[in-house]
């Protein structure tokens, strides 16, 4: 820059436009980390005066699950990375190396909002005010994927602008499965990143698929490995990486190994170690891109490229705030309850077969009807 016609740092006094002072929402939830990490040129010198953002879901115990406090965190966080002048990007992710997010807190949703209604559209305006903010937010968001990212973690992890995961995360929904409908964006941003019919493969049928078959349908930036074995970078041993056919012809590649060849990848895997490190420079080497172009112009294209999840999302998501409040009463309920109060043993999911002749034999959702579809209720 040239130093006779930049302001010098003091000349101009802003004013803020954060909703709240950093104070408070440093305090809002330690569960969410606010970090400004020096931004870096091409060379991997930090740049002075800027940054990147880092927002870390710090719950990793529950596999990064948000609690209510914790999405108003998230909330506040956005927003104050949105106004930073000084930000660069901002870079979203969880703890440890086991998961991005897992989505709600189904503790808290089995223990208060289940059979709470009005609680539980309380709480969605807050979900859908998260989303919103991702969305909204002024400066290009990636989504480092450091784990497992399904569920509402799908849901947020999709309004990014963009994603870089390690290739041992998984990806997909659970709704259906566990009582709730993917309807906090993954039903309106599946179909348009991925098209409709494997929207309806992973909305429905829940079934988990690797960072390869992520990256492979077009929901990723990319991927780097993490799992270190005698100090090698090696790819997810439990995925199909090679441009692979089956007998029928049918692409495999990204697809988990079954079988003999599973528990052989499993015992690779027990052997070896995760290392972030890959991921880390790739984030790094993401946010340097976006360093070196235009701001405003980077800020515009950011906006209009969003437009077809932003349209939808905004079309749906007053109505599905409505109808997931009133799931609480019935399949929701027993759902997370189900996932909360389960074991290894018996499982956490309901016995679908029974509800699903209950049902057509008229049953009403009392709560003896919910405890008698517990896992293990029966045995």
């Amino acid at each position: 820059m040239n130093e006779f016609t930049s302001p010098r740092p003091g000349d101009f006094e802003f004013l803020s436009h954060d909703l709240v002072a950093d104070e408070i929402r440093a305090t809002v939830s330690d569960k969410v980390l606010y970090e400004k990490r020096p931004a870096r040129d091409a060379d991997g010198r930090e740049v002075e005066g800027l940054y990147n953002i880092w927002i870390t879901l710090n719950n990793p115990k529950q596999y990064n699950s948000y609690t209510t406090d914790m999405v108003k965190a998230v909330i506040l966080a956005f927003r104050a990375a949105s106004n930073a002048r000084d930000v660069n990007a901002v870079v979203f992710t969880g703890a440890g190396d086991k998961a991005f997010c897992t989505g709600g807190n189904t503790k808290e949703y089995a223990e208060y909002y289940a059979g709470r209604p009005q609680e539980y559209r309380q709480y969605m305006r807050l979900f859908n005010d998260m989303v919103s903010a991702i969305l909204g937010c002024d400066k290009p968001v990636v989504c480092r994927v450091n784990g497992m990212r399904i569920g509402g973690g799908q849901e947020i992890g999709m309004a990014c602008d963009f994603s870089v995961a390690q290739d041992l995360a998984r990806f997909g929904q659970a709704g259906p499965k566990h009582g709730s409908a993917p309807i906090g964006g993954s039903t309106d941003f599946l179909p348009v990143m991925i098209g409709c019919e494997q929207a309806m493969v992973s909305g429905v049928l829940c079934e988990p698929f690797s960072a390869h078959k992520a990256m492979r349908l077009g929901i990723l930036t990319d991927i780097v490995p993490a799992l270190k074995v005698d100090g090698r970078f090696i790819a997810n041993p439990t995925v199909e990486t090679e441009r692979m056919t089956d007998e029928w012809g049918r692409l495999i590649h990204g697809e988990f190994k079954t079988g003999e060849e599973l528990a052989e990848a499993r015992k690779i895997l027990a052997a070896g170690e995760t290392d972030l490190s890959l991921l880390d420079q790739k984030v790094e080497e993401l946010c340097t891109k976006l360093l070196l172009t235009f701001p405003d112009c980077t800020t515009k294209t950011i906006e209009e490229l969003r437009k077809p999840k932003l349209n939808a999302w905004n079309m749906n998501k007053e109505n599905s705030r409505a109808w997931l409040s009133l799931n609480m009463m019935t399949e929701a309920r027993a759902g997370f309850r189900a996932f909360n109060e389960g074991s290894r043993e018996h499982g956490r999911e309901v016995d679908f077969i029974a509800l699903r002749q209950a049902l057509a034999n008229g049953a009403q959702w009392t709560r003896e009807f919910t405890d008698a579809l517990m896992p293990g209720a029966g045995k």
